[in-house]
């Protein structure tokens, strides 16, 4: 049995690296993100301001769970999930963690081209985005560093960058 939380920041490439290990491995890829999506029929952001972050945050560490039991599984998690109540210990208690750390020249560039589709960059500035991710990095690092292993997520550009980055991850946990 396989369970393998992919952790980091948004844009990191938990999604992009996870389906592709998934596939690899003929496992199930969940993005925790779509499946609340898919069970409440509402967009995050919809249920961030329905339900404010406290009732946001307790429904995911609620679906975490829910999806956590599943078997033979990879899924990535929202940005924010490592860093509320008992999440990232509950994921180490039941299988591999992984967090993707990536620089934040990184991030800026590929969540420039992202702020229509996320809500919380809309708008933003260069400058403003460049910060906002600095200061969120700098606050959720403390978080992502209790996951088991450290991985680097910069190279997810290409299909040959994908393809190697997923078997150097199969190699770093064993799979």
């Amino acid at each position: 049995m396989i369970r393998i939380f992919l952790t980091g920041y948004m844009g990191a490439g938990k999604t992009t690296l996870g389906k592709a290990l998934a596939r690899d491995l003929g496992l199930t890829f969940i993005d925790l993100d779509w499946y609340i999506e898919e069970r409440f029929h509402q967009t995050i952001s919809q249920l961030f301001a329905e339900r404010g972050e406290e009732g946001f945050r307790r429904l995911e560490q609620r679906m975490l769970h829910e999806a956590g039991e599943f078997e033979d599984v990879i899924i990535s998690t929202g940005g924010g999930t490592p860093c509320f109540f008992d999440n990232m210990e509950y994921m180490n208690s039941l299988g591999q963690t992984v967090f993707l750390e990536v620089d934040t020249d990184t991030l800026f560039r590929r969540l420039r081209v992202a702020t229509r589709q996320r809500p919380i960059l809309r708008g933003k500035t260069d400058e403003e985005l460049r910060r906002f991710i600095d200061s969120a990095l700098a606050s959720r690092l403390p978080h992502y560093r209790k996951a088991r292993y450290t991985f680097d997520g910069s190279q997810l550009e290409s299909r040959g960058q994908i393809a190697a980055s997923v078997e150097r991850l199969r190699q770093l946990l064993g799979v």
